[in-house]
């Protein structure tokens, strides 16, 4: 919902100030799927919704960047399940930022979730992935 007092600011000039803040906690910044066929899963995306991809060089074999067909804008990712993909689970899988990915793991464990994988180190990031008490599945990133 938009506030009245936002309603003069244009999408542009908000992506600029809030890359300008940083990672803003609570927000969806990623979203992958992790298969054991990236590339025919790939093909198959590209062929239904039109997505157009980039290969990510991950050592013996290439992951997948998903770009839209126009704008070329990365809007998420495909991944073989090997390697650092290993243990995720098979299917869409959502990256929230939290502020620190040890203590939300923690949170998660105390309040009957459980932890699926990690946290560990990624990149410039730390990430998990946990199960919440009813199953459903989604991933935290924090630097």
């Amino acid at each position: 919902m938009t506030d009245a007092n936002d309603a003069h600011i244009e999408p542009d000039q908000e992506d600029d100030e809030q890359a300008a803040s940083g990672p803003i906690v609570g927000r969806v910044e990623w979203l992958d799927l992790t298969v054991n066929d990236a590339s025919r899963v790939r093909n198959f995306y590209a062929s239904v919704v039109g997505w157009k991809s980039s290969d990510v060089d991950m050592g013996s074999y290439s992951d997948y960047s998903i770009e839209t067909p126009d704008s070329k804008e990365t809007v998420a990712g495909i991944c073989h399940a090997r390697g650092p993909n290993a243990n995720l689970p098979r299917q869409w899988l959502v990256y929230v930022r939290v502020a620190s990915v040890a203590e939300s793991a923690a949170a998660c464990t105390r309040l009957g979730g459980e932890v699926l994988d990690g946290p560990k180190r990624m990149g410039g990031s730390y990430f998990c992935v946990i199960k919440d008490p009813e199953g459903a599945v989604m991933a935290l990133l924090s630097d």
